[in-house]
């Protein structure tokens, strides 16, 4: 990937650190003093796109614009967004999912409806994996489940729904299911309808919101792996606090290898499922 050097691009430093901390405020994610180049390269499209002298300017329209900053800020997540992601990614917890938590949900589920909510889930190649492991072990033919995808970037969403993955997405998926459940046009590899029909909704979220994640967070499963890398311990607590406060009790967190949240909460236990770790909400007696 080519680096875009902030400098060529003629963007004077004025307001860089006020708005790293505003970035950090609202999304989480943290850019330490190490970083901050990162920032300023990712963000320096947006403020000539927009018109502005300095990074300044951005900031008081994201600060103080109520009427502008809504547009603004998806920009920003926009240019935030990591797009790293590929169909198969940390099969273990998919597997265990669909082989250890489904069938004791589905059999204690208080509707008859299992809920998964995969965040941030990028261009899709997540919550569509899911739906592949579920189909691929029957359960679409015996439970109701849905599955909801979100994600803050309103152009990772755009490329969710129009389906169309290149072969460097598909490289750890087994060729038989590729041959399955995706055609090959035009140099894409586009995703049958039935599949993609599994995706109950997608829906632009920032986790930070505890508003707009607390109707997701009600799933009996929540897939938030690999967002917890980029945010500050702050911003994880803040989180999983929301998850914790609505999540049912039994439910089912799983986060990135990477990721622990041993230091972070009291509200989950680490457990072992099927050979995966998977974290389990506490009941209100635990």
């Amino acid at each position: 990937m080519i680096r875009v050097e902030r400098d060529t691009l003629g963007v004077p430093e004025t307001g860089l650190p006020v708005l790293r901390e505003l970035v950090h405020e609202r999304t989480g994610i943290f850019f330490d003093e190490h970083r901050t180049d990162l920032l300023a390269e990712r963000l320096a499209p947006l403020v000539l796109r927009r018109g502005f002298r300095s990074y300044l300017d951005l900031y008081y329209l994201l600060k103080y614009d109520e009427a502008a900053s809504k547009a603004a800020w998806h920009e920003v997540f926009d240019a935030l967004a990591v797009p790293e992601t590929y169909f198969w990614r940390e099969m273990d917890q998919v597997r265990a999912i669909a082989c250890g938590a489904i069938p004791e949900l589905v059999s204690r589920a208080p509707d008859g409806v299992v809920r998964i909510w995969s965040v941030p889930c990028a261009s899709g190649e997540e919550p569509l994996t899911i739906a592949m492991a579920l189909n691929e072990a029957g359960w679409f033919d015996r439970a109701r489940i849905e599955i909801y995808a979100s994600d803050a970037s309103p152009a990772a969403l755009d490329r969710a729904r129009a389906g169309r993955y290149r072969s460097r997405s598909l490289r750890a998926l087994p060729p038989s299911l590729v041959d399955k459940y995706f055609t090959a046009m035009d140099g894409v590899f586009v995703p049958d309808q039935a599949l993609t029909g599994r995706v109950t909704a997608w829906t632009a979220v920032n986790l930070l919101d505890a508003d707009a994640v607390t109707p997701f967070a009600r799933s009996q499963i929540v897939f938030c792996r690999n967002a917890f890398i980029y945010f500050s311990p702050h911003a994880v607590r803040r989180v999983v606090a929301t998850f914790a406060a609505t999540m049912p009790a039994g439910g089912y967190l799983c986060v990135g290898a990477s990721e622990s949240l041993l230091n972070l909460t009291t509200a989950f236990t680490l457990e072992e499922l099927d050979g995966a770790f998977v974290y389990v909400k506490r009941g209100a007696d635990a």
